[in-house]
């Protein structure tokens, strides 16, 4: 196996505005995404974000140290060729809810489900006309036509940029609910993530934790993170959406 890594050849990165949105230049030459495209990005929040991540780096190209840049990476050569598809696994979200899918017991965990996921779902009725059914178990809890397509319109609205954020908020977190949540400001970053994080939890109460679950734990919080992060700055936050502390 090769021990080659692309070398840092350029003095400055910078973000420059064009027709079709802001480019991020080295020197003046053009990022490029694996797939050959210009990177180009919607906003001058997110270029200027990836051009720290270009500065940043001294002899050798690191991509995990560039965690923007690879989002923008995936947004151009992967959401945007298929979006429907990307909308429509998302989607699929709706119909199989995290916070639809209770414990039986014991008591304690029952009404702490209900206690921090009932008031999500109620948000997602009165908000997005989206009343999602709750059950017990794993077997299907069945929604109505109305709700899921509810749901589906607000994955449409998004640009891929945007969906790139939200695809993240939802596979990490097992919730569309949770995921629109963030995006529409009714939930902080961090409420979100220790929603979807209820079940684990009250297991670590119970056994305890090993610091292998711990480091998996970590990984995962700081995806959700920088997805909420990714998001905001397709819609020119420059500090992505605000975190809960």
């Amino acid at each position: 196996m090769s021990d080659w890594k692309p070398k840092r050849f350029w003095q400055k990165a910078t973000a420059t505005k064009g027709d079709d949105g802001y480019a991020v230049l080295l020197d003046t030459r053009p990022v490029r995404t694996p797939a050959k495209a210009v990177l180009t990005v919607p906003t001058k929040a997110m270029a200027d974000a990836i051009a720290v991540e270009w500065d940043a780096q001294e002899k050798q190209i690191d991509p995990r140290t560039m965690p923007v840049t690879r989002s923008a990476n995936a947004a151009i050569d992967k959401v945007r060729p298929q979006r429907a598809d990307v909308v429509a696994m998302l989607a699929e979200y709706g119909d199989s809810d995290l916070l639809c899918y209770r414990a039986a017991g014991p008591e304690a965990l029952v009404t702490r489900q209900a206690e921090n996921w009932d008031p999500v779902l109620d948000w997602a009725a009165n908000d997005l006309d989206a009343r999602l059914f709750v059950g017990q178990g794993v077997m299907h809890v069945p929604q109505t036509s109305l709700a899921l397509e509810n749901l589906t319109a607000q994955l449409h609205a998004f640009d891929e940029f945007a969906l790139a954020g939200v695809h993240d908020l939802v596979a990490i977190s097992g919730s569309l609910v949770l995921a629109l949540a963030v995006t529409k400001g009714a939930l902080p970053v961090e409420d979100a993530w220790l929603l979807s994080r209820i079940d684990e939890h009250w297991q670590i109460e119970q056994w305890g934790e090993d610091e292998e679950a711990a480091a998996h734990e970590k990984t995962k919080r700081d995806a959700f993170y920088h997805a909420a992060t990714f998001y905001g700055l397709s819609r020119s936050e420059p500090n992505g959406l605000k975190l809960s502390r």
